[in-house]
């Protein structure tokens, strides 16, 4: 700790505004965290951090390792580098404070030094930064290492999850030219309800009204949106309007679907082992799924030649499954279903899969994200058949952009076309009673 104390009485550096300068602080700390390493009962570290009193005696420990050295700090200052070697030590280092911010749904470190996070759909950087490229590479190694992957210049890409869920996509050098990059993809403990998302003015009652109708009378539907529109959202949402006395079987590269019912089975896709051998893709678990005698099929993101398996799915008795897709419009969406059915080893002609398509899936929803970093249901969109090889749709509902605010503010207006659905004769088989002033529907948000 010689060198430290040097450095505090006439060392100099960048300020932080707590008076110790940055860089000091970060050699406080890595002594700090060494001193704690070698005082410690290595076989016993984990009961204690299992226990509130155990966490509660690391941390004096830690605070009395800074008054034994004579480090200049006020109370304020050693409680919090207390905490920081705590958080490195148990935790992801700097990066433990996000973690437990509800409001982040993204965090991006782009470079040892520069962390950014999402929050309410927008971009904004932090003021959390790593030591060094080695600081980070440490937390990144705890990370994967936690879920049986390694990380390094022969495997410089990984895919992993924290144990809240959240999702994380490592890559290092010589791929991310100027040093490792983690990006972490986080989910909520409690799903949006439908109230939450009227609120935010992502959709309206009777739109909602009418997707509810649509899931309890088993129509297909493929929810489509770009990254962090709120796809998964959504499909959460309309999930939970699935019958309880359903089988359903969900399938996701990574686990993040929500279901409310009891009777639900869960699949998960898993990466290559070290070896690059062991790899279980999505269409892997989605034939197996069949064989499960699924009711209802929800597919978290279509992404490959599994897209052939789901329609077909849909087409022989698991009608009303559901599944999202990355598109900017239905009649994207449509052109990539198209692509990725493709994609697999059955030729079938183009013809066949557009009437494959336009058999299975009967609703289109789309999810965009605003300027302003809202998400809105833009299309509700039928498909109704296939003509001279183009399959053929009806919007439903239409939001429409009517500009921008002062403060930035996306406004516009969600609107009923007034078409009534085809599916109307299927919810009467069913008993189900589709709410009519949906047709005369206009909303100004």
């Amino acid at each position: 700790m010689g060198s430290t104390e040097t450095l505090l009485n006439g060392g100099t550096g960048t300020r932080n505004g707590r008076g110790v300068p940055e860089e000091v602080q970060q050699q406080i700390k890595s002594a700090v965290h060494k001193e704690f390493i070698k005082r410690l009962d290595l076989d016993r570290l984990s009961e204690f951090n299992q226990t509130r009193a155990g966490q509660q005696q690391l941390f004096l420990l830690i605070q009395r390792l800074l008054v034994e050295h004579g480090i200049p700090l006020s109370v304020t200052e050693r409680d919090k580098l207390a905490q920081e070697v705590l958080d490195e030590v148990f935790g992801m280092g700097p990066l433990e404070p996000l973690l437990h911010d509800p409001t982040i749904n993204d965090i991006l470190v782009n470079t040892h030094s520069s962390v950014y996070v999402e929050r309410r759909g927008l971009l904004e950087k932090t003021n959390v930064a790593f030591k060094d490229d080695r600081h980070l590479m440490q937390i990144i190694e705890k990370i994967v290492s936690a879920v049986g992957r390694r990380v390094d210049e022969s495997s410089p890409m990984v895919d992993a999850r924290l144990a809240d869920g959240s999702r994380v996509n490592v890559i290092i050098p010589p791929l991310a030219i100027d040093g490792p990059i983690l990006s972490i993809r986080r989910f909520g403990n409690k799903a949006l309800t439908a109230d939450d998302l009227i609120r935010s003015n992502t959709l309206t009652r009777p739109m909602l009204d009418v997707l509810r109708c649509a899931v309890q009378a088993r129509v297909s539907i493929v929810i489509s949106g770009g990254t962090g529109s709120g796809k998964t959202t959504l499909l959460n949402l309309l999930s939970s309007y699935i019958q309880s006395n359903e089988r359903i079987v969900t399938i996701e590269d990574s686990a993040e679907l929500m279901l409310r019912q009891e009777h639900v089975v869960r699949l998960e896709t898993r990466p290559p082992n070290v070896e690059g051998h062991g790899a279980v893709r999505q269409r892997e678990l989605m034939i197996n799924a069949l064989r499960m005698r699924p009711d209802r099929i929800v597919l978290g993101e279509v992404r490959g030649e599994e897209a052939l398996d789901m329609l077909q799915a849909m087409n022989t008795g698991h009608d009303g499954s559901m599944t999202t897709i990355h598109a900017n419009t239905p009649r994207d969406a449509l052109s990539r279903m198209e692509t990725m059915a493709m994609m697999g080893d059955i030729r079938l002609p183009d013809r066949a899969i557009r009437s494959q398509i336009s058999s299975a899936v009967q609703l289109i929803v789309q999810v965009a994200r605003m300027s302003d970093g809202s998400r809105r249901i833009t299309h509700v969109s039928e498909l109704t058949g296939s003509f001279s090889d183009t399959i053929s749709m009806n919007d439903l509902f239409l939001f429409e952009k009517k500009g921008i605010t002062g403060t930035g503010a996306v406004k516009g207006r969600f609107i009923s076309t007034g078409i009534i659905p085809r599916f109307a004769e299927k919810l009467v088989a069913a008993g189900i009673q589709l709410p009519t002033d949906f047709l005369t529907h206009s909303v100004d948000v």
